[in-house]
This record gives structure tokens, sequence and C-alpha cells, in this order.
């Protein structure tokens, strides 16, 4: 019978997809009440403001990740610490980076279009980094199914290389957020 859910794995699916609901639902009806107490161009910066924090939410748990990755290395396959890094990483995904990178696009994309209107260099360079910020969230999702099938095979040092790259992506697209140079 392999494939069947047993009802208390069912029943752990369905509150995993009820917390993730909620989780993504919240913040946006928060907000969307925000926006019918302060409409107009007071809406906007509501908005914006979500945006920011759903990016330093997005920001610290791919800083936080590979430096994680680069303990979890050390870490005996099956050992209690390994375990913890284990559910530490899986949480710190599936509560925080993943939801806060949902916010993040989807706030993102009505600023662009609300604000912007699509147009501008700067936008279409920080979309493309954006793009990129989300591939390198997707290969830590790699490196997190191979943590949690202890079938990880980079070494300390290539985590510690991957952690600057949210740094280096984060000051080229605050540069072209603010200084706006084309």
């Amino acid at each position: 019978m392999s494939g069947e859910r047993t009802p208390s794995s069912a029943s752990a699916v369905r509150s995993r997809i009820l917390r993730a609901g909620i989780g993504l639902a919240l913040p946006v009806v928060i907000f969307g009440a925000l926006v019918l107490i302060a409409p107009g161009p007071q809406a906007y910066l509501w908005w914006k403001a979500l945006h920011v924090m759903a990016v330093i939410a997005w920001m610290a748990g791919l800083f936080y990740l590979p430096r994680l990755f680069v303990y979890h290395v050390s870490a005996e396959a099956g050992s209690v610490q390994s375990e913890t890094f284990k559910v530490m990483e899986r949480r710190l995904m599936r509560a925080i980076i993943n939801p806060a990178m949902i916010v993040t696009w989807g706030v993102g994309l009505w600023l662009a279009y609300d604000g912007f209107g699509f147009l501008g260099g700067w936008l279409h360079a920080k979309i493309a980094l954006v793009v990129l910020m989300s591939a390198f969230h997707g290969y830590l999702s790699a490196g997190l199914r191979a943590f949690a099938e202890d079938r990880n095979e980079k070494s300390e040092k290539h985590w510690r290389i991957a952690n600057e790259v949210p740094t280096l992506l984060m000051i080229a697209i605050v540069i072209l957020v603010i200084v706006k140079p084309f």
C-alpha cells in the first residue's frame, strides 16, 4: 500500500496547507484593510512598506540559511546536531523565506505596475536581479533537500562562498532602487 496516506499524514498535510495559507493571507488582509483606511497615494505607501518588510525577511533568511549549511556540513549524518540543523533549516525555509519571497514578488510587481508602469531601465535591471535572487533561493531549496536526505556533497567553503551571493545582489538592487542610474 505504498503511496497511500495514513490519516495522520493527511492531517499533517492539511495542517501545513492551512498554516501556509494563513501565513500568506494574513499580511495581505492586514494591508488590504490599511488600504481601505488610507486609500489613494497613502495606499501605495502602505504597500511599499509591506514590500520592504517582506524583502527584509526574505534577505534575512537568504543570509542565514547558507550559514546554517556551513555548520551543518560538519555535523555527522544522523547525529542529534544534524537532525537539529535539518529542523532549523526546514522551518526557516517554510516559515520565513518562502512566504517572504511570495509577498516580495506579489507586492513588488504591483508596485512596479502601479508606480512605474513597468517602465525604466533601472526597474528592468532590478527585476532581473530579483529573478537571480529567486534562482539563488531555488538553489538553496535544492541544498535544503540534499541536507534533509543526508546527501549534501558541497563543502563548507562552497557554502561560505554561497553565503556572499545575496549580499552582492542586495548591494546592486539597493543602488538601482535608490540611485536609479538609468
